[in-house]
């Protein structure tokens, strides 16, 4: 396998719940605000939007829950737009509010113990159930087991096929990208230290001024990589080669090890799902990368000059901590939107999923409950290139009785360019069970330490649909949450055009791909919510 396809699938295999993170790669800026018809890039027009729609109207804050896994409270370009509890008092060690959660005052953490600790790493759901299952059914045949076990049987057989599959390819991956990443980081200290530089780029990498042979010989393979990788210099590598690999140890290690089960941290009876008050208040935890960088492209202080700006003026983001590198668990996704709800949420951004649901009765009901209280949910459709139509994905577009969710927005994700490339490869998609496009590819936004990165992925793209419609709720509050959705869906800009299908070459029509066919504009969807609110004159 060349370094080139190497590397490749190395990022295709990196994923932190729906983020595809190319640090150095694309470019630090906020292309998906462009205007398509002003500018080259097909963004949402957002900069359009506040200059000639809403520069002279007004606006009234809108909660935006960002259920995650973890948001930096202190990153200097989201701090002011944090949503805090009225009622509570931070850091008493007192339920001041009386909702049975002790100093949430920027929201909750549903997988942190009561002392302070926190689940960073989880098993995939797949493992979970094939643990859980394996001494009820294995080596068995279907036909032996009762025929009211027959559907939990099946259910066993489909975690132990994924699981298997998965452990093999990440296993598979595992050695190799150690010893790439360790290779390169070696090279490049021995190249740095022979050199006496501090930085080892293309340039001086293609003609090192040294007629060592060992010199020759490091900057040859360095020099090989970078190009092959689309690398300008060794340090970006090197980082993003030290994450890729953190997260395929990490699968082999924790999401598909049987064995390995962090949840006696929570301290929780992970099997009752209705039980609700668990938890602790540290909704940053201990990796805070991908809820940041999500929280900073709904909502990113539009007004202190600093960084980066959000989609959304208006808007105080709620942290809740439910989703850690693995998979969440249902309980903890349908508390963790309940809590959402019961503290004044409008909207709940969810850059999150995962093949199988063993409590899919719990979330149902509790999206139903933020249905009956006129919240919008947005979804990521997830990163495998997966027809949805085909392949379930969870949470579900639709209920357990089949009835489609009315008040959930599912996203995939586009990048920059009109035509063939303009939908990202690793977009899952669907005819039926996709609503809309949305800007998902070198997404620049903030990430902990008051910093910022590009990524990708549909979990890039559901926020920026969460932006928007948080857009529409603080300047048209009378909006319900079907309303928003339907001019957010209305109002996407139709592009028929032939894609690449993701995950393969086959050209496809985008039309196909989703149930629009269109992408995401904020002015198209303003001017829409300005017409459909618009008084009618009086006779």
């Amino acid at each position: 396998m060349s370094i080139k396809n190497s590397l490749a699938r190395l990022f295709s295999l990196y994923t932190l719940g729906l983020l595809i993170p190319v640090a150095g790669m694309g470019q630090s800026y906020q292309w998906f605000h462009s205007d398509p018809k002003g500018d080259t890039a097909l963004g949402i027009s957002t900069e359009r939007t506040y200059q000639e729609l809403l520069k002279d109207r007004k606006a009234t804050p809108v909660i935006v829950a960002v259920i995650d896994g973890g948001v930096d409270t202190t990153h200097d370009d989201l701090k002011r737009i944090l949503w805090r509890n009225p009622k509570e008092i931070s850091g008493n060690g007192r339920d001041d509010d009386g909702n049975g959660y002790v100093d949430d005052v920027f929201g909750w953490n549903f997988i942190g113990g009561k002392d302070g600790r926190n689940v960073r790493y989880e098993q995939a759901e797949e493992t979970r159930l094939y643990a859980k299952l394996k001494p009820l059914y294995e080596g068995k045949e279907r036909s032996a087991v009762p025929a009211d076990k027959q559907k939990e049987f099946d259910q066993f057989v489909k975690a132990r096929t994924d699981y298997r599959k998965k452990l093999a390819e990440y296993a598979a991956y595992k050695q190799p990208y150690n010893q790439l990443y360790s290779r390169v980081k070696t090279s490049a200290e021995e190249l740095k230290k022979a050199l006496q530089v501090t930085k080892l780029d293309t340039t001086l990498l293609r003609n090192p001024k040294s007629a060592d042979a060992r010199v020759q010989q490091n900057a040859l393979f360095l020099y090989s990589f970078l190009t092959s990788a689309d690398y300008a210099d060794t340090d970006v590598a090197i980082e993003d080669l030290s994450k890729a690999v953190e997260q395929i140890n990490s699968r082999v290690d924790y999401a598909y090890n049987p064995d390995y089960n962090p949840r006696s941290i929570v301290g929780d009876d992970p099997e009752n799902w209705k039980e609700t008050k668990y938890g602790n208040s540290d909704v940053m935890g201990p990796d805070a990368d991908h809820g940041t960088h999500v929280a900073g492209i709904i909502a990113a202080d539009r007004e202190n000059n600093l960084g980066i700006k959000g989609v959304a003026n208006q808007v105080r983001i709620m942290a809740i901590r439910a989703v850690p590198d693995g998979d969440e668990r249902d309980k903890d996704v349908a508390n963790a939107i309940r809590y959402a709800v019961d503290n004044g949420a409008a909207i709940i951004n969810m850059s999150f999923g995962k093949g199988h649901s063993p409590q899919r009765e719990a979330v149902d009901q509790a999206i139903k409950y933020a249905e009956t209280k006129g919240v919008l949910l947005v979804h990521a459709a997830g990163n495998d290139h997966l027809d949805l139509d085909a392949k379930d994905q969870y949470p579900s577009v639709a209920y357990m009785n089949g009835q489609e969710i009315p008040n959930m927005i599912t996203v995939g994700a586009t990048g920059r360019e009109k035509g063939r490339t303009m939908v990202a490869d690793f977009s899952n998609y669907g005819r039926h069970k996709v609503d809309v496009f949305a800007p998902g590819v070198d997404i620049f936004s903030t990430v902990p330490g008051s910093e910022y990165q590009n990524h990708s992925g549909t979990s890039m793209a559901a926020p920026v649909v969460s932006g928007v419609a948080a857009v529409l709720k603080s300047y048209f509050p009378q909006l319900s949450a079907e309303a928003i959705k339907k001019i957010i869906v209305d109002s996407a800009i139709k592009y028929p055009v032939q894609v690449a299908k993701p995950g393969s070459k086959e050209p496809v029509s985008f039309a196909e791909l989703s149930k629009t066919g269109a992408v995401v504009n904020l002015y198209e969807a303003v001017k829409l919510a300005m017409a459909q609110t618009a008084k009618t004159p009086r006779q």
